[in-house]
């Protein structure tokens, strides 16, 4: 008589789908790399060792870092994942598809790893970056490094506060890591990044008050204003809102600002994580064609778009096994 396997403990079960740091507070510096890997198997060879030891690496710089708030999440895009993994895609794992509105695009761009890096102060930022190229060597391409910062009580730099509508205690976990529908892969998170470029004379013209239509919030106390009555123009927070007749889906922002005033540069980068990666490409639709088209969110008359990609964060287990 053979006996019957052990059933796995609710602690095994947690540690293998322990998320990486997605719930990490909101920071007051951040990094945002994306690099491309070089195709022959020598460099995605290097590239799996080195995910495979992410975790040490970070602890590497966290440690240095007495207020613990150091971290990292990495993500892996579509064109990268079955040469490094072997193993087939999460469900909805896809490139980032272009969304040409009649006026807008929301363009695609490269990307094979995506590193977002936040921390109390850049030092740690640098250090980790350094230490990860130098790990890295000649097998990626950095392909785009911008360094963001917390901008007065939490505003980008248009003057409204960012993230009001990021999800909290339970319902945090709920809107950004999947779970049964796909339980390879539960644990991990869609992410998707945009770098958007303001035009900031444009929108210093405006009065307050028509800040205030398009954005969907007043300025000075972040109060919500009402939805503006079909069919006149939606605000930036309306068309955001994705919702069906099972409730609201939310997703987690960690937007960021960032600026070279020397270069006239000013933007927000944009970073957002999701159980459902359909619930964003939604967001950016309502934005860029309209709901009813062509009326598009009229924030992208002012910022303009001009990365977009698309990745997976996997559970912490699954990305420290690409190194075996």
């Amino acid at each position: 008589m053979t006996s019957r396997p052990a059933p796995i403990s609710a602690v095994r079960q947690t540690l293998d789908t322990e998320p990486q740091s997605i719930d990490a507070p909101l920071s007051i510096a951040a990094a945002f790399l994306v690099l491309t890997i070089k195709e022959d198997e020598a460099s995605l060879a290097t590239v799996r060792s080195v995910l495979g030891g992410t975790d040490d690496l970070i602890k590497n710089v966290a440690v240095r870092d007495i207020g613990r708030t150091f971290t990292c999440n990495v993500g892996i895009a579509h064109r990268a994942w079955s040469p490094l993994t072997g193993k087939p895609l999460p469900k909805e794992l896809a490139p980032f598809r272009e969304i040409q509105g009649a006026r807008h695009t929301a363009v695609s761009t490269p990307g094979d790893l995506l590193y977002h890096i936040r921390a109390a102060s850049m030092d740690l930022i640098v250090e980790f970056e350094r230490m990860l190229l130098e790990a890295f060597g000649d097998a990626v391409v950095p392909v785009d490094d911008v360094a963001g910062f917390r901008f007065f009580d939490g505003r980008d730099l248009l003057d409204f506060v960012d993230g009001t509508a990021n999800p909290d205690g339970l319902a945090l976990p709920d809107a950004t890591l999947v779970g049964d529908e796909d339980p390879d892969y539960a644990g991990g998170s869609y992410v998707v990044i945009q770098k958007y470029l303001h035009d900031m004379a444009a929108w210093r013209a405006l009065a307050p008050e028509a800040q205030e239509r398009i954005i969907g919030r007043t300025k000075y106390d972040n109060t919500e204003l009402p939805d503006a009555p079909a069919p006149e123009q939606k605000s930036h927070k309306t068309l955001c809102t994705i919702a069906d007749a099972q409730g609201e889906y939310d997703i987690l922002r960690d937007n960021m600002p960032f600026a070279s005033p020397g270069r006239g540069e000013y933007g927000t980068y944009f970073i957002g994580y999701s159980r459902r990666l359909w619930v964003i490409e939604k967001m950016l639709e309502r934005m860029f064609i309209g709901d009813p088209p062509p009326l598009h969110d009229r924030i992208l008359d002012f910022s303009r778009a001009i990365t977009g990609v698309v990745f997976f964060a996997p559970a912490r287990k699954f990305l420290a096994g690409l190194g075996d």
